[in-house]
């Protein structure tokens, strides 16, 4: 427990323990390792005493024998408390609750999604209840379809509040609500219908039966026990939440939220969870080709040698590929022969944002950290979209300031309903800068859309308000009001980055994060885009020089498809000019259509690796499977045998590159072990193993050896919880389900056992130079015949891998132009003329955009690879 809490002595059936005293008892009898059941508390939710089922004998002191019954959750952790668990008074309490919660409850655990995993099943056991007396009809509720993500059972419900609770009050969802006549309660939609939160795929773990459950895992269904998990990292952006992947027969089942107390703490986004069924597509490349036909291994490596030795190669790195794919890559080529894949002005960007992070003053917080910000400032990033999980955190900063008020009346801040009764619908200061409305505006103090030069420009002139030495041109009068909540502000926040392609936009930010002594955080577009900029590379666009100049005739092109970095014709030209075109990558794509040989890689659920994240946290994923031959690492295929362990890349790179050496240190290395023993993948529980295989061979087959990682292909191993880093699913006795991550905790909700997974690349340098940026933009003036064309985000779409998850792929945006026009219709097809390309796409109204700006949805082929901002035309079809 942390030195910096209060801590209260509090005596538990005749033994003391050691408590925080500003958390409740049922806090500190889990962060004690006590067994004490309970269904309507949640760490990150707090306390409202809903379900009765945490109820304890509390007794005035050592002389009383009586006591009465209290909620846990409800019952400060006070200095000398005084309490029973295993009380018989009690103990009939909590099984009478139990009894009753069972009452309407089916039958139905065999067929039950949850079944093995589930919380009811656990405290059901713990009570002891295992007999039921009700011979009754049960209460019985049609299901709704709410999409093709999550999957409703409205039968199996016990009327917890929880997924109420996170949905609308935690994560700010407004579609799922309880329905109650007299005394039956529905939890659901007013209607079918997709549910239309970003996050609501938590309730998969927040429901603590099966009422929600994993739509996706459903496709093809197998029993926790039954499935291999391994620890991983999040590829659909930039903010390296943590995962647990779980595997059967090699298909990805479905991934689970890794608490990451630093990250992601309990949650995801939903593209985050739902993504990861592209490792299953059909569009995967799971043989090398060469020329269009299929090839050995064998075949495909003596090519790649060919090629090399007898053409000169240049390599494209990938923001979206591992740190040891990209240094093999480098290594392969030559440093000065490695180029850049991502577009001139994104990696710009990148580096800025690195360089500030680096070597400026303003420190970058983590998610957590977030959290706990009470004024925040955000400039030209639609968060929700871009980086999901930073926009649920920033729904938990508005309510720092208002919580306050909570305190002043002193109410603890766990007694959820009583803090939210104290502070009604305040919410703290926080203001948006950005070209179209976002989710996050309805929480927001005030917006501002414009242009992203005026957003910029407002930037600026909020830092000068903060100090009248920054620069500033033009008369905002928002930028005061800013300035002031920035001023008042204990933890003052500023958020930016490459969204809206403005280096102008991430140095005001970096001018009012110096101004107001803010703590400064940048998104990232890729799951590994800060790893590929500090890799260092040539920029893009001297690669497609190098082919045209005749400097090269060999492209080795490393897990990035080109057509989403540049436009359409420049990478024809660049394809068409160059003799060998090599693709290392997951999925058939555009370019990889294109190349004379190719090569299938391994996907974050088949190789290891390490990705950095927007906060320069380097973290380790490691495989949850062995890929069928050919498909491996895309690192193995390029180290041509100079390699045979990941150990030994990380080495190379440290040598190489010495500012990238702590990412060693992301996680253990592969010769780690406990009691001598690997970290198994399978829970203990795993069965059928020799059945699974019995039409290949009734004996069971040796387990694969990872030479990679200290994790075993198999149940059998340490039986202790590992470090942080290599936890690959979460059990312990009488835990079977998610709630387990209580046992994994120093404190509950706190860090990690051993400390939370990663490694932070690089810190701030505290310096008194206070030198502001000073190129500020003019004006954005409206041009006659012609639309400023900004790039507009979309959770679903957006994404290059997600997009092939049949889940995503049903809810993802399609392409479009979006403007704030009285000349055009909703609907009406239009031609868009922007960079040389032409595209004929149907109109979406936004009154939300400035005039005389129009909005592409990012990353949608075909407007994927066009160079947004630019000017450009749209022209009605007669």
């Amino acid at each position: 427990m942390s030195m910096e809490v209060t801590v209260a002595t509090v005596h538990v059936d005749g033994k003391s323990y050691q408590m925080n005293a500003e958390e409740n008892l049922l806090h500190g009898c889990l962060s004690a390792g006590l067994n004490l059941p309970y269904f309507c508390w949640h760490p990150a939710l707090g306390s409202v005493g809903a379900c009765r089922q945490c109820a304890v004998k509390q007794f005035k002191d050592e002389q009383d024998t009586h006591g009465k019954i209290v909620m846990a959750c409800m019952t400060p952790a006070a200095e000398g408390t005084r309490i029973a668990i295993h009380d018989p008074e009690t103990v009939a309490f909590r099984a009478a609750i139990i009894e009753g919660l069972m009452l309407n409850h089916p039958h139905d655990c065999p067929v039950c999604d949850e079944g093995g995993e589930c919380h009811l099943q656990d405290m059901t056991v713990m009570t002891g209840h295992d007999y039921r007396r009700y011979e009754f009809d049960k209460r019985t509720f049609r299901n709704q379809n709410l999409g093709p993500l999550v999957n409703h059972e409205m039968n199996r419900c016990i009327q917890c509040y929880r997924c109420v609770r996170y949905y609308r009050e935690y994560a700010g969802g407004r579609d799922l609500n309880a329905f109650a006549l007299r005394n039956t309660v529905f939890f659901g939609r007013e209607a079918d219908g997709v549910l239309e939160n970003e996050f609501s795929g938590n309730l998969v773990e927040i429901c603590p039966t099966g009422v929600f459950t994993d739509k996706t895992l459903k496709r093809h269904y197998t029993r926790k026990w039954d499935q291999q998990f391994a620890p991983s990292i999040c590829v659909h952006c930039g903010l390296g939440c943590n995962t647990d992947v779980g595997e059967h027969s090699g298909t990805v089942r479905r991934i689970l939220n890794r608490y990451n107390h630093d990250v992601n703490g309990y949650f995801l986004c939903d593209r985050g969870r739902f993504g990861y069924e592209f490792v299953n597509s059909d569009h995967r490349i799971r043989e090398p080709l060469f020329k269009g036909k299929v090839v050995s291994a064998d075949t495909a490596s003596r090519q790649l040698r060919d090629t090399l030795t007898f053409g000169k190669a240049i390599g494209i790195g990938s923001p979206r590929a591992s740190l040891e794919s990209n240094f093999a890559l480098r290594t392969l080529v030559g440093p000065e022969r490695f180029y850049s894949g991502v577009a001139d002005s994104e990696a710009k960007l990148v580096a800025l944002a690195i360089d500030m992070l680096r070597h400026g003053p303003m420190r970058t917080p983590t998610l957590h950290e977030v959290e706990a910000c009470d004024a925040v400032f955000v400039l030209g990033e639609d968060v929700t979209n871009v980086a999901p999980r930073m926009a649920l955190a920033l729904r938990q900063s508005v309510r720092q300031q208002p919580i306050e008020i909570a305190k002043a009346l002193k109410i603890p801040l766990w007694m959820d309903h009583g803090v939210r009764d104290a502070i009604q619908d305040k919410k703290g200061p926080l203001y948006l800068a950005t070209p179209y409305a976002t989710r996050l505006d309805e929480i927001a103090t005030a917006t501002f859309h414009a242009a992203p030069d005026e957003i910029a420009r407002l930037g600026f002139a909020v830092a000068h308000a903060l100090d009248p030495q920054a620069p500033s041109r033009g008369d905002f009068p928002l930028a005061g009001e800013i300035a002031r909540a920035l001023t008042h502000a204990r933890k003052p926040l500023v958020i930016a980055g490459p969204s809206c392609n403005s280096e102008a936009i991430m140095q005001a930010a970096a001018n009012v994060a110096m101004a107001a002594g803010a703590q400064l955080m940048f998104t990232a577009p890729e799951c590994n885009a800060v790893g590929a900029i500090l890799m260092g590379s040539n920029p893009l666009s001297a690669a497609f020089q190098a082919v045209a100049d005749g400097e090269a005739d060999t492209l080795i092109i490393l897990e990035n498809d080109l057509y989403r970095r540049a436009p359409r014709a420049d990478v024809d030209a660049l394809l068409h000019a160059t003799a060998h075109v090599i693709v290392l990558d997951h999925l058939v794509n555009p370019t990889s259509e294109q190349a004379e040989l190719v090569l299938p890689s391994g996907t974050f659920a088949e190789s290891d690796g390490t990705y950095i994240s927007c906060e320069g946290r380097a973290q380790r994923f490691f495989q949850v499977f062995v890929p069928p031959i050919p498909i491996q690492a895309s690192w193995r295929w390029l180290g041509q045998g100079a390699w045979e362990r990941l150990d030994e890349v990380l080495t190379a790179m440290a040598t190489a590159l010495p500012h990238l050496a702590p990412a060693r240190d992301a996680a253990p290395p592969a010769t780690f072990r406990m009691t001598g023993a690997k970290v198994p993948r399978s829970p203990h529980r795993s069965s059928g193993r020799t059945a699974v295989l019995a039409n290949i061979n009734v004996s069971e087959p040796k387990p694969p050896d990872d030479p990679d990682s200290p994790l075993a292909f198999s149940m059998e191993g340490a039986s202790t919880h590992p470090p942080g880093a290599l936890i690959p699913f979460v059990w312990s006795p009488g835990w079977n389900s998610i709630q387990a991550t209580n046992t994994y905790q120093q404190e509950i909700g706190g860090p990690l056992h051993g400390g939370d997974p990663g490694v932070r690349m690089f810190e701030s340098a505290p310096s008194n130079d206070q030198s502001y940026f000073s190129s500020i933009p003019s004006a954005f003036e409206q041009r006659e015949g012609e639309w400023l064309l900004v790039p507009m985000y979309y959770i679903f779409g957006s994404d290059e891998l997600s997009l092939s998850a049949p889940g995503i792929a049903e809810l993802a945006t399609t392409p479009h132009v979006a403007v704030n026009a009285d000349d055009f219709t909703e609907g009406e097809e239009v031609d868009v003329h922007c960079g040389g390309s032409t595209f004929r796409v149907p109109v979406c109204i936004r009154p939300d955009l400035p005039r005389g700006v129009a909005g592409l949805p990012a990353g949608v082929p075909p407007i994927a690879g066009l160079g947004l901002p630019a000017w450009g035309m749209i022209v009605r079809i007669p």
